[in-house]
This record gives C-alpha cells, sequence and structure tokens, in this order.
C-alpha cells in the first residue's frame, strides 16, 4: 500500500466535499420513515459571508446529526437560507449603492432577487466549507415560491381561526427602515441623557405647578395627561414667590438650587385627581389621574404621559378610551408640524433645543446627566419610536399559559436555558405585529373593498401579490384596493417546519421533527415565534427536542463586533489551520456556554488531525490485509480494547445526551494519551521483532492496532469528518464496505471485549515505563537506553496481574530484568519500584 507522507487539508478537504455531494452521502432516503432523526436546521439570514459564531453554532449541530446519521438513522437534515427580511435589504442596499425606497416596487424586489440569485450559492458554499452534512438537495429559501406559498396559507389558516386581526394604534418603529417592527426585534442600548425636571402649571393659578421628570421633553406635545399615586402622600412647598407640588418623599434642596424652600401643605393624592395642567412650551392642557404605576416616593411623584414616548405610554393611553392620541412623529421618525417650531427634527435634534428653550422659560429647574437604557432596533440600531398606524396582529397575549407548558414538554439541552423562553412568555406585553412596511418580503394575501371589508385570498391560488392578482370568486367589477404590505420575516421562519417538511411528498409525515438546534440570543425570536404559531395552528409543539448554543466571543470573552475590530474570519482560520480544526474547536465548548476565541485551540486541533495521521500511516505501513485474522489477544492488547470499548460506550452515552463536548474530551484523551503514547510504544518492538514473541504476537498487536484505530475514527468522525474519510477511504473501506465513514455503523460496546484483569495489568504497566522514562530524563539519557532492572513490591494478586505484561514492561521500558523484592522504592498507584540504573 502507498501511502502519502503528510496530509494536506486543502487538497484532502475539498475532494472530500465534492464527494459526498456526488454520491449523495448525507441525502434523505424517501419512504423510510420508520428511523428517521428529523432536525429543523436554523436557515442562516444571508448577509455577506458566514461569521465565527455561524461556525462554532453550526458545528455544534452537525456533530450530533452525524452521530445519528451513524447510528442507522434516517437522518432529514435540509439548508434553508433567511433572505427576506431587514437584513437583507440592508445587505442589498450597502453592496448594490441603491435606496430601495427611492426606486419602484417591482425594481426593488427584482434588485434583491437579482442579488440573492448571485449571493447565495457563495454564503451557502461556507457551510459546506466547514463540513456541514446537510442534505444540501432539500433547501429553501425564505423568499422563494415554495416558502411564500406556505406562509401565505399559514396566514389564512390563522385567519380562520379568528386569531388574526387588523388595527390601527401604536406600534414599534424603525424610522431607518420605515417599517413595524416587533418585540423580539428590539435591543437595549445604553445611552446618555439629561433626566429634566421640569414644571407644569396648575390652570387658574399663576404661581403653582406641579414638578415632574422627564428624558424625552421633546415629547410636551403629545402630552395628553399626567398621574399621580391617589394613595401617596405630597406637599406644596413654597420656593420663592412660587408654590410647587411634588411627593412628600422626593423632596430635596438639590431640586431648588440654594433657595430656601417652605412647606406651605401637606397634601394625599386622591385631592389632586383632576386638577387641570398646563404643560410647558406645547400649552397642551391635561387632566390629573391616578394610575397604579405611579409612586408618590419615586421620581417626583408626578408623571407626564405622551403618546406615545415609550411602552409606559402605550400602556397608560390603553386603559383611557376617551383619550385621543396625539401622533407628533412622522414615518420618517421627524417631528411634525404639531410641534410648531421644532418640526422636520429628529427627536434627539428636538431635545437639546427644547431643552434650551425650558431652561429659558425657567421651567426646567433642574436637569442631571443619567445613563439610562433604551431600546433600539436590532437591524438599525436607532432608538425606536411608537407611532399610530394599522397593522396585522396575530393574537396570542391570552395564550401565555399555554405556551409555558408547551415549553415544558420540550427536552431541553441544557435545560436552564428554558428559563429564557419562561421569562420571555411571562414578559409579553403586545400581540405578535406581523405586517411590515417593506417592498421585499412575502405579501400579505388580502384585498379591501370601499367599506373596508376583507378579502382573503383562497389556498388554491397561492402564492399571490395582491398588487398584480386578485382573489377568488369574486366579481370582476368589484373594486378593491391591495394590501401594500408584507409579512414579518419572522412570520415566515416561525413555519419552518413547515417550510423544511413540505419539501418531501405528502405522503411522509416528519412532524414534530425531533430537534431544533440553534443559538441562545434568538430564543426569543425564532424558537418562541415557531412554538406559538404551530401552537395556535395545531395545537402540538413543532419539535421534541431543543439544543442550544452559545456564543463565540472574542479572546477576552467580549462579544465580537466589526466597530470594536475583535471579528474572526472563520474563512482564515480554515485556510491556517483547516476546517476540522476549526471544527474540533467548536467541540470544546458544551451546549449553551459562550467560548472565548483561542487560536492555540486551533493549534491543538491541526496538531490532532497530523497525529491520526501519522498514527494511521504507521499502522498501515505494517499493516497488511491477508493479516487480518483474529489471534490470541496479548494482554496489552486486550487492555486497548478493553480502553477503546469502554471509551465507546461513554461517548455514547455522551453523545445520546447532546454532550458532545464531554465525548470529544474523552475520545482525545484516550487517543492522544492511551493509544498514541503509552499503546504504540509498548506494540512497536512486537512488530519490529516478532521473532523475539511467540507465534501470532504481531498479528495480535497488528489487529488491535486496526480495530482500535478503526473505532477512534468513527468515534472522531463526528468532530472531524475530513480527515476520517481520508483515513476510512484509504485504509478501511475494503473490509468496511461502506461508501463513506459517515454511513457506517457507530462502534457498539461489546462486552467480549472487556478484560478486566489486563486492564489491570496494563495500567501498572503504564505506570512502571512511566516512572523510568521520567528516570532516564532525569539523568539525561536517551530513553533507549538500558535499565539493568527494577524492582517491584506489590500484593500477590498484582503480582498475578503483572506476569500478564511482564515481557511487555521490559521491551518498551528497555529493562533487563524486573524482580519482587524490596529496595529503594518509588510509589505509583500502591505500587512500589526500585529502578536500578
Amino acid at each position: 500500500m502507498t501511502i502519502q507522507d503528510k496530509y494536506d487539508p486543502d487538497v484532502s478537504e475539498k475532494k472530500w466535499r465534492e464527494y459526498w455531494e456526488k454520491e449523495k452521502v448525507y441525502a434523505y432516503q424517501p419512504g423510510d420513515s420508520t428511523n428517521t432523526f428529523s432536525v429543523d436546521t436554523p436557515p442562516p439570514t444571508v448577509s455577506g459571508r458566514m461569521h465565527i459564531g455561524h461556525a462554532f453554532s453550526y458545528s455544534q449541530q452537525d456533530f450530533v446529526v452525524r452521530f445519528k446519521r451513524m447510528r442507522g438513522y434516517n437522518v432529514f437534515y435540509p439548508f434553508g437560507t433567511d433572505d427576506n427580511g431587514l437584513a437583507t435589504e440592508k445587505l442589498v442596499q450597502k453592496t448594490e449603492k441603491v435606496n430601495l425606497r427611492k426606486i419602484s416596487r417591482d425594481k426593488a424586489i427584482e434588485t434583491c432577487l437579482k442579488f440573492l440569485e448571485k449571493e447565495r450559492p457563495k454564503f451557502v458554499q461556507d457551510w459546506k466549507n466547514i463540513g456541514m452534512s446537510c442534505d444540501f438537495s432539500l433547501s429553501y429559501s425564505t423568499i422563494d415560491k415554495h416558502s411564500r406559498k406556505i406562509s401565505q396559507a399559514t396566514f389564512l389558516r390563522l385567519a380562520k381561526k379568528n386569531v388574526l386581526y387588523r388595527k390601527e394604534g401604536p406600534v414599534m418603529w424603525d424610522r431607518v427602515f420605515q417599517s413595524a417592527i416587533s418585540q423580539a426585534e428590539l435591543e437595549d442600548k445604553k445611552k446618555k441623557s439629561f433626566l429634566c425636571y421640569l414644571r407644569a402649571k396648575v390652570s387658574g393659578t399663576d404661581d403653582t405647578y406641579f414638578l415632574f421628570a422627564t428624558t424625552r421633553p421633546e415629547m410636551v406635545f403629545a402630552c395628553v395627561g399626567m398621574s399621580v399615586q391617589k394613595t401617596g402622600k405630597y406637599v406644596k412647598v413654597k420656593h420663592g414667590n412660587e408654590f410647587y407640588i411634588l411627593g412628600k418623599e422626593t423632596l430635596t434642596k438639590q431640586l431648588f438650587g440654594n433657595n430656601k424652600i417652605t412647606i406651605v401643605e401637606e397634601i394625599s393624592g386622591k385631592n389632586l385627581i383632576n386638577t387641570q395642567v398646563k404643560i410647558p412650551v406645547s400649552g397642551n392642557v391635561v387632566s390629573v389621574s391616578h394610575d397604579e404605576i405611579v409612586q408618590s416616593d419615586f421620581g417626583t411623584g408626578i408623571v407626564y404621559f405622551c403618546t406615545f414616548g415609550g411602552i409606559e405610554d402605550v400602556e397608560w393611553w390603553a386603559k383611557r378610551k376617551e383619550v385621543d392620541a396625539i401622533n407628533t412623529i412622522g414615518k420618517d421618525g421627524r417631528l411634525n408640524s404639531l410641534c410648531f417650531g421644532f418640526e422636520n427634527m429628529f427627536p434627539e435634534d428636538a431635545r437639546k433645543k427644547i431643552i434650551e428653550k425650558l431652561e429659558t422659560n425657567d421651567d426646567c429647574l433642574f436637569k442631571k446627566e443619567i445613563e439610562n437604557v433604551v431600546n433600539v432596533g436590532e437591524r438599525s440600531g436607532i432608538e425606536i419610536e411608537y407611532i399610530i398606524s394599522k397593522q396585522w396582529y396575530v393574537k396570542y397575549l391570552d395564550k401565555k399559559e399555554a405556551f409555558l407548558e408547551a415549553g415544558n414538554k420540550l427536552n431541553w439541552h441544557p435545560l436552564h436555558m428554558k428559563t429564557r423562553l419562561d421569562n420571555w412568555i411571562k414578559g409579553l406585553n403586545w400581540d405578535w405585529s406581523v405586517s411590515r412596511q417593506r417592498y421585499f418580503g412575502v405579501p400579505i394575501p388580502v384585498w379591501y373593498d370601499k367599506e373596508g371589508k376583507i378579502y382573503y385570498a383562497d389556498e388554491k391560488q397561492l402564492p399571490v401579490d395582491p398588487m398584480k392578482d386578485r382573489p377568488l370568486n369574486v366579481p370582476d367589477d368589484l373594486e378593491l384596493v391591495s394590501e401594500i404590505d408584507v409579512l414579518d420575516t419572522w412570520f415566515t421562519s416561525a413555519s419552518t417546519p413547515l417550510l423544511a417538511s413540505s419539501l418531501l411528498s405528502e405522503k411522509e409525515n416528519i412532524l414534530p421533527m425531533d430537534l431544533r438546534p440553534q443559538a441562545h440570543d434568538i430564543i426569543n425570536f425564532w424558537l418562541f415565534y415557531t412554538l406559538a404559531k404551530t401552537q395556535l395552528l395545531t395545537g402540538e409543539n413543532p419539535w421534541k427536542d431543543v439544543s442550544i448554543s452559545g456564543w463565540a466571543l472574542d479572546p477576552h470573552g467580549k462579544k465580537m463586533s466589526k466597530s470594536k475590530g475583535n471579528v474572526v474570519v472563520p474563512q482564515e482560520m480554515i485556510k491556517k489551520y483547516s476546517a476540522d480544526a476549526l471544527r474540533f474547536w467548536a467541540a470544546g465548548s458544551k451546549l449553551g456556554d459562550n467560548m472565548p476565541f483561542q487560536e492555540k485551540d486551533l493549534v491543538t486541533g491541526k496538531k490532532i488531525v497530523t497525529k491520526l495521521w501519522n498514527a494511521s500511516k504507521f499502522i498501515f505501513m505494517h499493516f497488511k490485509p491477508s493479516s487480518f485474522e483474529k489471534h490470541d489477544l496479548g494482554a496489552m492488547d486486550k487492555w486497548i480494547l478493553t480502553k477503546i470499548n469502554t471509551l465507546t460506550k461513554i461517548c455514547t452515552e455522551y453523545f445520546d445526551n447532546y454532550e458532545y463536548a464531554k465525548a470529544k474530551l474523552e475520545t482525545e484523551k484516550v487517543f492522544w494519551h492511551v493509544f498514541c503514547d503509552n499503546y504504540l510504544e509498548f506494540v512497536k518492538d512486537r512488530i519490529y521483532n516478532p521473532d523475539k514473541y511467540e507465534q501470532g504476537s504481531k498479528e495480535s498487536a497488528l489487529f488491535s492496532l486496526y480495530e482500535s484505530l478503526f473505532i477512534l475514527t468513527k468515534l472522531f468522525a463526528p468532530f472531524i469528518p475530513f480527515i476520517t474519510e481520508e483515513i476510512y477511504q484509504q485504509f478501511f473501506i475494503e473490509t468496511d464496505k461502506k461508501k463513506s465513514v459517515h454511513v457506517s455503523s457507530w462502534p457498539v460496546y461489546n462486552e467480549n471485549f472487556v478484560f478486566s484483569d489486563e486492564e489491570i495489568a496494563g495500567d501498572i504497566a503504564v505506570g512502571i515505563v512511566s516512572l523510568v522514562r521520567k528516570h532516564k530524563s532525569k539523568l539525561g539519557v536517551s530513553l533507549k537506553t538500558e535499565i539493568s532492572s527494577i524492582v517491584v513490591e506489590c500484593k500477590e494478586f498484582h503480582r498475578e496481574c503483572l506476569a500478564l505484561v511482564l515481557e511487555d514492561i521490559k521491551a518498551t521500558g528497555r529493562i533487563k530484568d524486573v524482580v519482587f523484592g524490596k529496595g529503594k522504592l518509588d510509589v505509583i498507584d500502591g505500587f512500589k519500584i526500585s529502578i536500578n540504573s
């Protein structure tokens, strides 16, 4: 057998990627659903190139999938891409240098589709390059005809279940994309701002004011109310020639500078209700009411409410049907003409100007700089606003308990990640807003007549574009207005189990799917929306198991970002170290854990690949297929087979529980320290000098080497698929006769290859030889230097065990004689030995 000297990952990885695809190694076998393992694969957002977080997270799910395939499952593992959302629009605008809002709808859609057609294959190739074992022939895009049809069908089915509704009201708005966004599309961002203490004059007085605090004084034009705590304690204080009302416990001299203040009256909160006050700058006159969120001992004890400065304003307004909303912010995010003197400004710019005016008018008594957390759009990074707009919603706030129970029925890996879902569900404040004001997306399949009556598409005509199509079975002369909004991308992504399973024939039902793998940061996005939508449609869960991966962090444990300049590019790491090395790094982190990226871990992965190749090369330089017969095994051969067999059992149990990191660690330890550092050294003399030993001793060693390496190759296969395929194709395919190691059988624990006495004997032998090697190193002599004798003191049972491996100890340790007795002794695991140089 001709064996190449060095393993070249650049050549080998490309070769095996092409082989796997050509031979359909990872293809799902239709018609065999009795033993299926189905995966709801995360469709990555088409955003340029695969990033290191992708490589980290997707490799981890692939470890489990490859294990399941080798266990004999018919794996359904499709690959989708998520490309109908804001991320795609943002990328298209940046790459193609075009503003999609300033061209026609048709041209914008055409531009996006052309870009994706060109970009998607390059994007998907990154996933192939890291060795993902998806069936890439089963693929979908969340904007393709297949996905549009299914997404629209689920919309129509939810409408039939009466959980869809359309209403005008406050929505969270991203001014950059000029679209409504959902609660799940927000990020928290710390910002410095001023907390301004403002006064509002009590109507009918010239000198009495309510004192309130706000970080958003530009919202004075939208102020519609003010509230106190009716059971709270308030005071009226004199400051110069003016009087101020505020919470008794909130009174501080800091608010009034160095001027003397005097409490002239204590007032119960209920006596303040229905007072009319005039808001500064805007002149709005509002009535004081009670609200349960107001505490008289917090802030100033008085809160002003606007439509809408934040979620608290929305909740306050929703309880007061008699209060009309004042919408002061347009879809472009700028203040409108109601904000006289400040119109056409962005809120943050108007804020500075209004503070100046308030201070000039003495309406701002005090301000202090603070750092507070605001909601920004996940994609835009700009602070969101609440504006009045007509939107479509999925009604689900009344289903919180059902969703919590559905989450309880899932098998979570790791279990503690379920808390994130529970907390998200409990904290929901809004129904799901599913309409978006964009061009590029899945059209909402409805029309309206002049009276506002809704006409839904028929499922037979899907997918439809209401701008170009008409509903079935309506008179031709009926004048209809087309819905121009599209569905939230998460509404489509929440149907990935359907998008994936419907790639198969209708006869094959693989729902619920077996596994949903994903990262922890989208539990409140993808996992929750899919769970909620499936529950609303079917009353069932979409999958049985959930595996949650963590994040890849920078070497200092910080989140990677381009702005920080700490991004690791996986394509460069693959080129430098190999895909196997990158995957081996990803296998070092258990599910749910974040892991700092350390390049030295890829060095370790590269060393493992090299060592595995060199060990294989050594074995097959001496192994001949004709000598592949089972002989009476030597003690050390039984020792290694016991270790490998035990390892198989341990790794199988770990993988069954999604604990791939532990399986990787155990396999690495046994391969490196048991197999390479020790067993290979113990058998070399028998291989090179067979005449010194009993007949068949060399063959026994080769058999054990072959069996051990074969099992280790399979145990490594989920983690480092390229090098293990190279080894399998060169050395094992002739006897195993499978087209790939990745569809060969996972090793099975075999009690016939567990030898307890020989395992004890082998452990003793390894310990003794290790001490002898340390002794030689201490003397500064070669490990090949011969030792005259060693003296071993031990119990009779262990002496009998040692007899099994005595010749192996002598040969490996270069020891002339081993005697039993007493001497100047070193202790090792209960044994005492004396070394005579």
